[in-house]
């Protein structure tokens, strides 16, 4: 005959609190060991990928378009911004945050207000870019497990109305957009906190030096950019572009930090910061490793499509300075250090100094220092994992 063991009431109920206390204890070192773990994903997922103009956030969006899983938009705040004359950055974010929330649910007639009427899929910002568009059920021209063709897609894809993009729109796991426009993540917690989004925060960023010599090749396009994002203020012509990258730098440590620093709950497991230079030169491991944050699966399609336009020969034209072709990519982030002028180099490094620092991108003292290619400026990383930073930050002043 088995001997009965007598427990109290008393002895169960500590117990009980005992493994509760220690489910708490544990789930919160787990958490304190994976801060930058993926967030727990529930039905669709949305994506963010957030950078500033020429830090090569079309090739970014590129990697994600192509992914049959994806449905792609590349920056609908810039209907916004065309859209609202003559205001600042500050005064539209909140308008674009809530185009960017009704977008990842699907509900495009959010857009008519920023569209003409009678209006066509074409009246979308560089539309063509989404193989979602040019793919059923928008368009039969591409099947989705299929890359997409700009030329042949803006021929034969250009319906009217939205209809069709809404409902493709319903039909993917997850919803990518690739914005430029917002220079903090502030405004963008109703979105984190809201339940009906899984959001995840890629930061794309890029040595600032390399960003000044991409937009000197296209400085015509970015003229009403640069008004807003300088709040319409009257700058002389030569110091247009120097202000607008501190600008642009100071954007990215105010994310960077509230991000990584001391995130609150919410956004804690949902930020990712990607170096563009980091991405050319280990591109498939940089993809696979953003793939992984927010639950997409690579392909051998996927692999060859990303050798194909990663290692092709020289570092583009000017003609080519918003399309993706294939180009040298690890050439491309080098290609500054042989084009700028030493002088405009040293003026951007002073207004960048924080957010060079803080990103990890190492300044040159001399025109000799900086044409040595083999002297590298890129402060090595842990691979694909954040290390809180400690608390003093030098800021960008």
């Amino acid at each position: 005959m088995m001997p009965r063991c007598r427990v109290n009431l008393g002895t169960m109920i500590f117990l009980v609190i005992l493994q509760g206390a220690a489910v708490v204890l544990f789930c919160g070192w787990y958490v304190q060991l994976s801060p930058c773990g993926a967030a727990p994903s529930s039905g669709k997922v949305h994506v963010l990928l957030l950078s500033s103009w020429r830090s090569g956030s079309s090739f970014l969006g590129q990697v994600f378009s192509q992914h049959p899983s994806v449905f792609y938009l590349m920056e609908p705040a810039w209907h916004v911004w065309t859209r609202l004359e003559k205001r600042s950055a500050r005064t539209m974010r909140m308008a674009v945050r809530d185009l960017l929330r009704s977008v990842f649910q699907c509900d495009l007639s959010v857009m008519e207000a920023y569209l003409p009427e009678n209006h066509n899929v074409s009246a979308l910002f560089m539309w063509s870019h989404s193989r979602a568009l040019c793919s059923p059920p928008a368009c039969p021209l591409t099947p989705r497990n299929q890359f997409s063709n700009q030329t042949l897609c803006m021929q034969r894809c250009n319906a009217r109305g939205l209809q069709r993009v809404q409902e493709a729109c319903g039909t993917y796991s997850h919803v990518v957009l690739k914005e430029v426009r917002f220079f903090e993540l502030e405004s963008l917690y109703p979105l984190l906190q809201d339940p009906s989004l899984d959001l995840r925060i890629i930061h794309l960023v890029r040595d600032p030096r390399a960003v000044v010599r991409s937009r000197e090749e296209s400085a015509k396009a970015f003229v009403s950019d640069n008004a807003v994002v300088l709040e319409q203020r009257n700058v002389p012509p030569s110091e247009v572009q120097f202000q607008v990258m501190q600008e642009i730098c100071r954007s990215h440590v105010r994310i960077n930090e509230r991000a990584v620093m001391k995130p609150p709950p919410f956004l804690k497991g949902r930020y990712k910061m990607v170096r563009y230079e980091d991405l050319a030169r280990n591109p498939l491991e940089e993809i696979t490793a953003m793939y992984d944050f927010v639950g997409l699966e690579m392909s051998a399609q996927l692999q060859e499509w990303v050798y194909s336009v990663t290692h092709g020969k020289g570092k583009g034209t000017k003609k080519e300075a918003f399309k993706i072709t294939s180009r040298n990519a690890a050439d491309v982030s080098q290609a500054w250090r042989t084009v700028l002028p030493h002088s405009k180099v040293k003026r951007i490094q002073e207004l960048c100094k924080g957010a060079m620092s803080l990103l990890g991108y190492r300044t040159v003292s001399s025109d000799k220092e900086q044409k040595r290619l083999d002297i590298d400026l890129l402060v090595p990383r842990e691979p694909y994992q954040f290390s809180w930073l400690p608390a003093k930050i030098t800021a960008v002043k």
